[in-house]
């Protein structure tokens, strides 16, 4: 990842993540619109420890006052009603949904998840829900009536933003105004909400950083830094509009600019998976690391029958070819490349990973569930 790009992202990231617009989305149009790879769930989850931090330091009396009161509430049953001690419990409560789902979906994060197809139909539908529950729920409670169950359901909403284009701030948002919050309380608590979850997920890809990544630790870096600044001024602003101003724009925009990548999509101008270099640049890696030496266009050529015996050719594996597209190793017997990260075998058809039934022959379509005969390559 150039310079250039990890200062956009970081902007990108930074302008994002705390409006109910979707940064991880964003950050997939972004990089599909210049034709850049698709910066992967590492750079998004470690850029986030950045915009986590200024919510760090724009809620530092709040997050003090829950510490410290939650600690001494261990020992001390008198400061167990206390709100700042409840609301420690009800952050890591409404913090296991999303870690639990998190781990279980986390191929399907990297993955399937970030089409640009999906990322744009959960900007539409979510928008949608963001605006008729800004206008007709009722918006009645403050921080003070948060409780088990009403905690738990924000972090049950909190969860949805594993998808790209739902929106950790708005998904959360959303879910807290529908179980009667108002605006201002229903965002303070869904950023507090995320510090442990952002926080988590950022330490556990910090090791994904580097290597095989595509975007390296100077370029991580850069753009952490950079969202973590823009981040403090966009959360400072967002909590005084809020208090005065209703989330209607934030929805005209989101809807908006699904319908523009669908239909840009539509008309071929956008790629929907738009991050298929980040992978290819990841597998170049991997290729060279095992088979040094090697020119992709020179592995067909030796198996298409060098041996001077014809005949007992077809006994011996043949060396395994590769896809001049991924520079993935193909496997002979099923036809497909493999992708060495996720383990799925490739359709560049589709230009994406599917689940493949060797027993049966036939692929899975991600997107539709379908099941069909993928067209070998030779």
């Amino acid at each position: 990842m150039s310079l250039l790009e990890a200062v956009v992202l970081g902007l990108v990231q930074g302008l994002t993540e705390f409006l109910p617009i979707s940064s991880s989305g964003h950050l997939r149009v972004v990089s599909a619109f210049f034709g850049w790879p698709d910066p992967g769930a590492a750079f998004t989850a470690v850029s986030q420890i950045g915009t986590e931090l200024a919510v760090v330091i724009y809620f530092r009396q709040r997050i003090w006052a829950i510490l410290s009161t939650w600690t001494r509430s261990l020992a001390n049953r008198d400061l167990r009603g206390d709100i700042n001690a409840r609301m420690g419990w009800y952050v890591i409560l409404g913090s296991i949904p999303i870690v639990v789902l998190g781990l279980l979906l986390e191929d399907q994060i990297e993955s399937v998840f970030r089409d640009l197809r999906l990322v744009a139909l959960n900007l539409i539908i979510f928008g949608v829900f963001l605006g008729l529950a800004d206008r007709y729920a009722r918006k009645h409670r403050d921080l003070e009536e948060l409780n088990v169950p009403r905690g738990l359901g924000f972090g049950l909403f909190q969860a949805l933003a594993l998808i790209p284009g739902v929106s950790r701030s708005g998904g959360t948002i959303t879910g807290g105004m529908l179980l009667g919050f108002n605006r201002k309380d229903a965002a303070e608590y869904a950023f507090l909400l995320a510090l442990p979850a952002v926080f988590g997920s950022g330490v556990y890809k910090l090791a994904d950083i580097g290597g095989d990544e595509y975007a390296g630790w100077g370029a991580t870096m850069v753009g952490t830094v950079i969202a973590g600044v823009i981040g403090f001024v966009v959360i400072a602003w967002l909590m005084r509009f809020i208090s005065t101003h209703s989330f209607m724009p934030f929805v005209y925009y989101r809807v908006g600019l699904g319908i523009v990548i669908l239909a840009l999509v539509s008309w071929g101008a956008l790629d929907p998976q738009g991050g298929a270099e980040s992978q290819q640049s990841r597998s170049d890696i991997v290729v060279t690391e095992e088979t040094p030496g090697q020119e992709p266009e020179e592995d067909s050529e030796p198996a298409a029958g060098p041996s001077p015996e014809p005949a007992e050719e077809p006994e011996p594996t043949p060396t395994p070819s590769v896809d001049p597209v991924t520079g993935w190793e193909i496997d002979p017997e099923v036809g497909l490349p493999r992708n060495p990260e996720t383990g799925l075998y490739h359709d560049p058809e589709l230009g994406m990973d599917v689940d493949y039934d060797v027993s049966t022959g036939l692929a899975t379509n991600p997107v539709t569930g379908e099941q069909y005969d993928p067209s070998p390559l030779d």
